[in-house]
């Protein structure tokens, strides 16, 4: 052929440089990550609520335990009457009478008299200066409450106010307070402290625990294998949380250290089963047999090549088990063996809530969330872990 049929191509600059950079496979991890929308929502919620919990309480004016009686069983939200020009008040839904601002904003409530309260007509006075301001609610004592929305009627001055002027966020507290008048959002706030303490720490024990047992299982195989693995189906054998049920029953009480010994003791075979199938498949690869041949002892094998090409399963692994960790934590406060009083997780929370359930919904709606939050954000890291730590779902 002669040279002209060739044609001789150019090396840009422009293209050299926009070649991209060669990344690590952490590096490639993290950018698969980002492109997972409902991951990063996820994480972005994970970080809101650790600082919820951690920094939060700090911007409260109350702590978990402090009770204000005159307050008790207010809701998140004030329906508010205006009976005069400035003067705003709120029945609660024991029928306790408070004058509030005009933004939402708790005054005072209000002193009842006790010499004029007309318990068998439902008629309570409540003094506000000089003047005296009747609540009467025996329309709740009729079927048809007499047409009015409400089921009680405030007069001042003469005039019968039937229905409120509006609705107002409470400033004071946020998220309302229980029945012994403690604000539930700085509750939340510490029980959010509480629930992610004992499941972050729950889990990094069961890491550690279910990793080494899992890797010396996985690596020695043969009759070690099948004896430590007979261990696990025996614990597996009984659902774990009755396990947890059982050795708290055990320790005769609550408290945050018996909870993370209890979910420490047996919630790492699941950890243990992933990790001794990813060594009785990475074992048999040619790295470990080089190791094998030089001389590496069994423990820097494990340590240096198996267990850091096994760390993206083990990741994801840990990532869905802090879940699984604060579910279990609040169960077992709501069945009365999480942390002791005035202490609150929100699985307490919500148990203290059930007595008020359809009086005062708003006491269970709060910590409810909280655990529905944090768990579909949890949910939503680990599915992403899973496709940018998988090389197989690489998707470029």
């Amino acid at each position: 052929m002669s040279e002209e049929k060739f044609v001789f191509i150019e090396t840009k600059i422009e293209d050299a440089e926009s070649t991209r950079p060669s990344l690590t496979y952490w590096q490639d991890a993290w950018r698969r990550l980002k492109q997972n929308k409902l991951s990063m929502v996820g994480l972005i919620i994970i970080v809101f609520i650790i600082g919820f919990g951690v920094i939060g309480p700090t911007f409260t004016a109350f702590s978990y335990s402090d009770q204000v009686n005159e307050y008790r069983n207010l809701p998140p939200v004030l329906e508010l009457f205006k009976v005069d020009e400035n003067l705003y008040l709120h029945v609660s839904k024991d029928y306790n009478m408070f004058k509030v601002t005009k933004n939402g904003m708790l005054v005072e409530r209000l002193e009842l008299n006790k010499r004029k309260k007309d318990i068998i007509n439902k008629i309570y006075y409540y003094n506000s200066g000089d003047e005296e301001i009747k609540l009467d609610f025996s329309y709740n004592l009729l079927p048809t409450k007499q047409g009015y929305d409400y089921d009680f009627t405030i007069e001042y001055k003469g005039q019968v106010f039937t229905e409120p002027y509006g609705s107002k966020l409470n400033k004071l507290f946020p998220f309302g307070t229980d029945e012994l008048g403690r604000d539930i959002l700085t509750r939340v706030m510490y029980g959010a402290r509480i629930s992610l303490l004992v499941a972050f720490i729950a889990t990094c024990v069961n890491l550690f625990i279910g990793v080494i047992y899992g890797s010396i299982a996985g690596y020695e195989g043969g009759r070690v294998d099948n004896i430590m693995m007979r261990i696990v189906d025996i614990i597996n054998s009984v659902p774990l949380v009755l396990y947890v049920i059982l050795l708290m029953v055990w320790f005769r009480g609550g408290g945050l250290l018996n909870i993370v010994i209890a979910l420490s003791s047996v919630y790492w075979v699941g950890m243990a089963r992933l990790v001794r199938g990813q060594m009785l498949s990475l074992k048999e690869q040619e790295f470990v047999l080089a190791a094998r041949t030089i001389g590496v002892s069994k423990f820097k094998i494990i340590a240096r090549h198996l267990i850091p090409n096994a760390m993206g399963p083990i990741i994801v692994s840990m990532a869905m088990m802090i879940p699984a960790a604060v579910f279990t934590e609040s169960f077992l406060s709501f069945i009365g063996l999480g942390v002791s009083a005035p202490q609150a997780s929100w699985g307490t929370l919500a148990n203290n809530a059930l007595q008020g359930l359809t009086t005062y919904p708003h006491k269970l709606f709060f910590p409810a969330l909280s655990i529905a939050f944090t768990m579909l954000a949890f949910n939503f890291v680990g599915d992403g872990l899973r496709d940018a730590l998988d090389p197989r779902l690489r998707k470029g």
